[in-house]
């Protein structure tokens, strides 16, 4: 096991650094009576995630351990604690790039356990990045993200399979994206899309062009490059027919949508529709896309158009699928759900679920993803009535995302 000095104390293995922040939480936790699930409501975690930190399975986070200090009242020792761990993780949430460069660990330094996991892994025939990243939903992004770089760097080390790693990268660039790092995502984006291209496995190109397309909608990137990302990545996937053909429909849809092509945007949605659940596949692999997702882009493509009342059904669609666990997603989706509700009329009962969502959120899960989806909200509401008394609140909280509010796409380079 690799180690790390402490401040001002000896050499410690991390990972009974990482028990005792673990035993400590679990303990002050059972001195103030309270449950997993109920300090988990507290703090805004998953209870399985902060499970996971007491059994020293999870590493935690320095939000996490003061959140906890201050429902829990034990001052800053939980804190402190925790900082008294490897600090590696914060640079890595710093500077991912440059992390990566470096090796996971020294060669020859392979840690038993790994090695026994690895065993493990190949006689069970099962696939591990599903298993190390199954949860990742329910992990906030800047907690997320270190974690990502981690899973890569593994993979990396042991020769790992090379779709996994294009994989690992998309999901990286969309917590940078998330995250406010537009450039650092950019190049990850790039990294992924030269990676996906050199394989020669079309479907892996097609979903890279594609989540990129969606993920330029949240930069606010002009609109004809990412027309031009999703046309790629729909003629990759017809070149190479899968079940991932259902992103790159997505994120010509929605890329359509923004550029107020009516026509176009009317055929894409057609083919949207037809997809149906059955034929999306399962979460097998963390950058599947899943039926919750199938119907929040088919909301938003009918919020496009106009349509507020279809889209409003089929947000309430993907809320039922999506797991109360995965905060952020629900943000997304109830957003999404505002934004329809406005488009349909009810523009005070849209402006209402906008404002709940943000004031109800709790600060680790605000990202771009979510502001982005607010301003949208925003947007509606300032073109049909501007003068509600919620809309200057909903623009003062939008303002913490340090971009431009309300601007609808007047920031962008030709509509088309």
């Amino acid at each position: 096991m690799s180690s790390k000095r402490e401040r001002g104390g000896p050499v410690t293995d991390t990972s009974t650094v990482t028990s005792t922040f673990g035993q400590m939480l679990r303990q002050r936790r059972q001195a103030a009576g309270l449950s997993l699930r109920q300090l988990a409501a507290r703090v805004g975690y998953d209870h399985s995630y902060l499970s996971q930190v007491e059994r020293g399975q999870r590493p935690g986070s320095v939000d996490l351990a003061r959140l906890c200090d201050r429902e829990l009242g034990t001052g800053d020792q939980l804190t402190v604690t925790f900082e008294r761990r490897d600090p590696e993780p914060a640079v890595l949430d710093r500077r991912p790039a440059q992390r990566l460069q470096g090796a996971w660990r020294p060669a020859g330094a392979a840690d038993p356990l790994e090695l026994a996991w690895q065993g493990l892994v190949a006689a069970a025939g099962v696939a591990e990045q599903a298993i190390a990243l199954g949860d990742f939903r329910t992990v906030p992004p800047a907690s997320l993200l270190p974690e990502l770089v981690g899973e890569l760097q593994a993979l990396q080390a042991r020769g790992g399979d090379e779709v996994e790693a294009v994989e690992l990268s998309v999901l990286i660039a969309e917590t940078l994206t998330g995250l406010g790092e537009r450039r650092t995502a950019r190049r990850w984006w790039w990294a992924a899309q030269t990676a996906a291209a050199s394989s020669g496995d079309g479907a892996l190109l097609a979903l890279v062009c594609a989540r990129e397309a969606i993920s330029g909608l949240v930069e606010r990137r002009p609109l004809p490059e990412l027309l031009e990302l999703a046309d790629k990545a729909v003629a990759a996937a017809r070149q190479t027919p899968s079940t991932a053909t259902c992103v790159p429909q997505v994120a010509q849809a929605l890329v359509l949508a923004e550029l107020e092509r009516t026509e176009e945007t009317h055929q894409a949605l057609q083919v949207l529709v037809g997809i149906g659940d059955d034929t999306v596949v399962t979460d097998a692999r963390p950058t599947d896309w899943l039926p919750y997702q199938l119907h929040w882009a088919e909301g938003r493509v009918c919020a496009g158009l106009g349509y507020g009342v279809p889209g409003c059904i089929l947000l309430e669609r993907a809320r039922e699928l999506c797991p109360e666990t995965w905060v952020g997603e629900r943000a997304k989706l109830d957003l999404g759900l505002a934004e329809c509700l406005a488009v349909a009329g009810e523009v005070a009962a849209g402006l209402a679920t906008a404002l709940r969502v943000l004031v109800e959120l709790p600060d680790e899960w605000h990202d771009l993803w979510v502001y982005d989806a607010a301003d949208r909200v925003l947007r509606v509401v300032q073109d049909k009535e501007p003068t509600l008394p919620g809309a200057a609140e909903l623009r003062r909280l939008l303002s913490r995302s340090g971009r431009s509010v309300g601007g609808g796409s007047s920031d962008r380079q030709v509509r088309g």
